[in-house]
């Protein structure tokens, strides 16, 4: 098992940026995957960015140019850096994780944090 928290949401003007933080807890060392997704009001929840075991990132095209995910195995911890953003990238920000392959390569994480609310206005 392992518990996933978020931090390092905020409110910012477009064109500023941020660094997103997800700290894991528990069983870490067998963790297949780790991802960020976002969640805006309305809309579906949306897969942006991922990392695996050797890794290997992959990225929406949402998030292609603008985010970079990235991983400290040591620290337990996931990182999505966003830069130049957009009021539409106004969303709930979740990290979610998973030990499987066949779930990572879903997107159907079975273990995910509560969310960071990241506000971008114009």
């Amino acid at each position: 098992q392992v518990a996933l928290v978020e931090s390092g949401g905020s409110s910012v003007q477009a064109g500023g940026s941020l660094r997103l933080s997800c700290a894991a807890f528990g069983y870490t060392d067998s963790l297949y995957c780790m991802a960020w997704f976002r969640q805006a009001p309305g809309k579906e929840r949306e897969e942006l960015a991922r990392v695996g075991s050797d890794g290997t990132t992959t990225y929406a095209d949402s998030a292609k140019g603008r985010f970079s995910i990235s991983q400290d195995k040591a620290k337990s911890s996931l990182y999505l850096q966003m830069n130049s953003l957009k009021p539409e990238d106004t969303a709930m920000y979740y990290c979610a994780a998973d030990y499987r392959i066949f779930y990572c390569d879903r997107g159907d994480y079975n273990y995910w944090g509560r969310g960071n609310q990241v506000t971008v206005s114009s």
